[in-house]
């Protein structure tokens, strides 16, 4: 028990660490770090009160109503988890639908500070070159307006980003009006029906959130394909946990 109680409590700790960590650095609070320090407490919490709430619960489970008050939490507890492994394995599979050699690239905004690009933004940069580089005959659409704090459009900072890295202005096309993701897709494919470009597309942009878009895709009647970036570790957890949300948002509405 008490081997136990040490484990749960620097895992507590470790967590809230982790969660805590992009407040520091460059990240403003939200529903993924918030949840994350929420639940490190909870954990950390329970680690130092185990044998109380061992005690508290036990009673209970000889308790007609404490019984089904007990039934009902493990029962909500079950169903959270199942419903984080469910999304899990979307994100996963969804970030694994490679491309196919032709695909116009779609690069989804992040956040600029300046007219500097993010570490998640520059991430999906990387990506999307990556694949222009192997594939010389393909354009991509950058997609992103221009936010609070940003001196400058998402589309614009990419623009300069990838025509430094050396590819062909001429293959780039800006849609700098979008705020979120829908409008990501839906305005970057008036720009490719507008071009004649190949109306398949290749969405790069984090890999927690190819899921998502990749299903507002598809409700816009797009063929998709993924470009994944990697998120950096530090930075994974908070959004890997919005995105939790955001896509039971969009199952339920």
């Amino acid at each position: 028990m008490t081997l136990l109680r040490i484990l749960l409590g620097a895992i507590g700790i470790l967590l809230c660490i982790w969660f805590a960590l992009p407040l520091c650095l460059s990240v403003n609070l939200n529903i993924g770090n918030m949840t994350g320090i929420a639940v490190s407490i909870l954990i950390l919490l329970y680690a130092v009160c185990m044998p109380g709430i061992h005690t508290i619960f036990f009673a209970w489970k000889t308790h007609k109503v404490k019984k089904w008050l007990y039934k009902a939490v493990l029962t909500v507890i079950l169903a959270i988890i199942g419903l984080v492994i469910a999304e899990s394995a979307c994100m996963i599979r969804a970030a694994c639908k490679s491309p196919a050699s032709d695909a116009t690239v779609v690069v989804l905004g992040c956040r600029v500070y300046g007219e500097r690009a993010s570490l998640s933004l520059q991430e999906r940069l990387k990506a999307a070159y990556t694949y222009l580089v192997e594939h010389e005959n393909t354009v991509c659409v950058l997609s992103g307006g221009q936010g609070k704090g940003e001196d400058i459009s998402e589309a614009e900072c990419m623009y300069r980003y990838l025509v430094d890295m050396g590819i062909e202005p001429s293959r780039l096309y800006k849609e700098d009006k979008s705020t979120t993701t829908r409008e990501n897709l839906s305005f970057s494919q008036q720009i490719i029906e507008e071009n004649g470009l190949n109306p398949t597309i290749a969405i790069a942009t984090s890999e927690y959130h190819e899921y998502r878009a990749g299903k507002i895709a598809e409700s816009l009647g797009i063929e998709y394909a993924a470009i994944p970036a990697r998120t950096a570790i530090w930075l994974f957890p908070t959004y890997y946990v919005r995105e939790l949300y955001a896509i039971l948002y969009e199952w339920v509405f």
